[in-house]
Formats: structure tokens, C-alpha cells, sequence
């Protein structure tokens, strides 16, 4: 009996103890991009609460290369020691898996899903020539004049790619598929009319809005924006499969500590739910979102699942 106690308080104080010693030093958060990025606007953003909390720096490792798989793979093979997390995109957890046959790993058995911080709705845009004044005179015009129509993307799977991609499943691959390298190339292709649709985070087309030579027809989310809010959602008009974002989670490699994760999911919940914070994000065009662990997990399966689908119905390859 003695034994038993002498056991449990040892646990106990050494549990203690891990708890007291995390984090002793500054925690590298990984994203995969260049400097200057949306997910190093929105550590920053929440960066001061949380290390306010935790007593330690948040430190950026910009790891661009390779759509983000570089830093990705290096968090995934990294220690699961609370040191190093990654905050990534769309690409990085739901699509890359399907789109690159030689990974070698797999992101969502590989890494252990913290918080999901941020999303920014798609728009289905369009140049302002085409005769269509919402998404279902679109896709009527579309499947009327299969082949007449381009659809470009910043690179080929991208979330703007796969959701122009299952647009044009939806009406029966009418659509011919034009990809850029970059963003500002792509809007300089919708303006001259080289492509006639695309589907943009609103940040990317403002400029482009000012000169009335596109169009948005509907926000790819489920709710309106308030920079958008004469435009539908793609719910309200009928196409409730086509809601889809270009989203930010923070994860750490799995098998980090259990006590460890949850902290760092509460501090960080704490900042998103900071009114000077959730300003931050919406000023960078996205919408705080801060899902709990569990519902990130889900959704992250379920998104994997639905581009897993995109991309084997359109055997869409990477770029080489």
C-alpha cells in the first residue's frame, strides 16, 4: 500500500514538473511560405497574448519551397517536444498528400492539430465581359460554350485551382484550366480577359474590383462578407458543395505531450477571442475562426476526403 502511494506521488510531482519546465525556452512556429506571409501576419496577431501566457517567444521559421511541403515535412519528422509547430494552409494538410505521390509522409497521422486560427473565403470572380450576373448564369453560360471559357489559378493545386477545377466538373469540364505562377500575374490575366474566371481570396482582387473590368458573383463561404455584402453566398445561390476557403491551422508533430497541446490550444483560443486580435486577422482578409482540437481534426479529415475526391475525379498532377 505504501508502495503504491510512494508511486503516485511521484507521478504526480513529475507531472507537475513538466508542467512548471514548458516551455523553458522560445518555440519555433514553422510556416511553410515566404517572410511576409498571411500565416506570419496571423502568428504575430496572436503572438503577444500567448506569450504573455506562456512566458516564452513565438519565433517565425519562414521554410518556403517545394507548396510548402519543405517546412511541413520538417515539423512532421520533428521532435514532439513543444518546441516546434507549424502553422500551414489548405495545401499543407488537406491536399499535398493527394497531389504528390512521393511525400513520404502523411500530414494529418504526422502532426497533432492545435487550433485552427483563421479562414479567407474563395469568390467566384469573373471578367466583367462575361455575360453572367450570378454563379447559376455562369454555369448555365459555362455548359452552353464548353471550351470558351478559361480558369486560371496561382499554381496548380492550390485551393483556387481545385475549387475552379470541381466548378468545372460540375459542368461537365467545360472549362479549360490556365495556370500562373503567382497571384499578381493571374489578376493581370483576368483583367486582359486571357482568363475569364477565377477564384480569388478577396484581398488578392480588391484592386481589380475598383476597376469595374470583373465581377464577383458569390462568396465561396457560409456567410457574407461585410466588404462584399450585396454579394451571395454560393449557399444562398445553390451551390452548397462550393464553400470553400484558403484556411490557417497551428499544429505540433504528434505525440507531443498531451498537457502541452492543450496549452497551448487554451492560449491560444484566449488571444482569437481578444476584440484587438480578431481585428488583426479581419484586416489581413480573413475571418477568425478557432475551432476547438477536436473540431479541427474533423474538419481537417473531412477536407482531406473532399479534395482527395477533386483530384483523383480530375487526375490533376503537380507541376513539374
Amino acid at each position: 500500500m505504501l508502495r503504491c502511494f510512494f508511486f503516485a506521488a511521484l507521478v504526480f510531482v513529475s507531472g507537475a514538473g513538466f508542467a512548471e519546465q514548458w516551455p523553458s525556452r522560445p518555440i519555433h512556429v514553422v510556416v511553410p511560405n515566404t517572410a511576409g506571409s498571411v500565416g506570419e501576419v496571423l502568428l504575430r496577431a496572436i503572438a503577444p497574448q500567448v506569450e504573455a501566457k506562456l512566458g516564452q517567444r513565438l519565433l517565425v521559421d519562414n521554410k518556403p519551397g517545394a507548396a510548402g511541403n519543405i517546412g511541413t515535412a520538417e515539423v512532421a519528422r520533428a521532435a514532439p517536444d513543444g518546441y516546434t509547430l507549424l502553422l500551414a494552409p489548405t495545401a499543407n494538410y488537406a491536399v499535398n498528400q493527394h497531389l504528390f505521390p512521393n511525400l513520404g509522409f502523411d500530414p494529418l497521422a504526422a502532426l497533432e492539430p492545435i487550433a485552427m486560427l483563421a479562414e479567407a473565403p474563395l469568390l467566384a470572380v469573373i471578367n466583367a465581359g462575361v455575360p453572367a450576373r450570378s454563379l447559376k448564369e455562369l454555369e448555365q453560360y459555362v455548359r452552353a460554350n464548353p471550351g470558351k471559357l478559361n480558369y486560371g489559378a496561382p499554381g496548380t493545386g492550390s485551393p483556387s485551382h481545385l475549387t475552379g477545377a470541381l466548378f468545372s466538373q460540375l459542368t461537365g469540364n467545360a472549362m479549360v484550366y490556365v495556370p500562373y505562377k503567382g497571384i499578381a500575374p493571374m489578376v493581370q490575366a483576368l483583367l486582359a480577359n486571357d482568363i475569364q474566371v477565377t477564384f480569388p481570396t478577396i484581398t488578392t482582387v480588391l484592386g481589380a474590383l475598383k476597376t469595374g473590368r470583373v465581377r464577383v458573383l458569390a462568396v465561396m463561404g457560409r456567410e457574407r462578407l461585410p466588404e462584399l455584402p450585396d454579394v451571395p453566398t454560393t449557399v444562398e445561390a445553390g451551390f452548397p458543395d462550393l464553400v470553400f476557403g484558403n484556411w490557417w491551422v497551428l499544429s505540433a508533430p504528434r505525440g507531443t505531450d498531451e498537457r502541452t497541446v492543450e496549452r497551448l490550444a487554451r492560449e491560444v483560443d484566449g488571444a482569437l477571442a481578444d476584440p484587438a486580435v480578431r481585428k488583426r486577422i479581419r484586416d489581413a482578409g480573413h475571418v477568425p475562426t478557432g475551432l476547438s482540437r477536436a473540431d479541427t481534426a474533423a474538419f481537417l479529415r473531412s477536407e482531406s476526403a473532399r479534395y482527395r475526391k477533386i483530384v483523383e475525379t480530375g487526375r490533376i498532377k503537380p507541376e513539374l
